[in-house]
């Protein structure tokens, strides 16, 4: 499931966001509105989707729950914001250290990865989670609701005990 520790630069984003927590996931409905508009973005840099999700302050691991309100973007990454086609937003997600890892599978086994992630990886890293925004990338090897389907998930992070 890991696959690298990586740097990532700022990146030019646009599309769709809203507010929703896993009780109250509104997934579906952010990318029913995203798909059928992405064509009108100018200027993007590859065909790769993005499902990015910003959290008001540092995500806890052991105090998120069904509960935890959270910000979901459906997003491509654009060369400028030159163009931003009415109703769309643009974001600039920050850069820094990002740990990248692979989901394969049906999104229902995600938790499974999560559990990977937050419960095994990185409690015996040398890093730990930052407060910048959490994404997957959706590229090539992406099949909606296909169990051989493949996402990168990326989590911000931090050396332990770095302010």
């Amino acid at each position: 499931m890991f696959l690298r520790v990586e740097k990532v630069s700022e990146k030019k984003l646009i599309g769709n966001r809203l507010v929703m927590s896993l009780a109250e996931d509104r997934t579906r409905e952010l990318w029913q509105g995203f798909m059928p508009r992405r064509k009108e973005i100018g200027n993007p840099l590859s065909k790769d989707l993005i499902s990015m999700q910003v959290y008001d302050g540092l995500l806890k691991v052991k105090e998120f729950n069904l509960t935890t309100q959270f910000e979901k973007w459906a997003v491509v990454e654009v060369k400028d914001y030159a163009k931003i086609p009415e109703g769309l937003a643009s974001y600039t997600l920050s850069g820094g250290l990002y740990a990248v890892f692979v989901h394969r599978g049906l999104p229902s086994s995600f938790p499974r990865t999560a559990q990977y992630i937050f419960g095994e990886w990185l409690p015996n890293s040398e890093y730990q989670l930052d407060h910048r925004e959490h994404f997957e990338i959706m590229g090539d090897k992406y099949r909606n609701n296909d169990p051989s389907s493949e996402e990168e998930v990326w989590v911000p992070i931090k050396r332990k005990n770095q302010e």
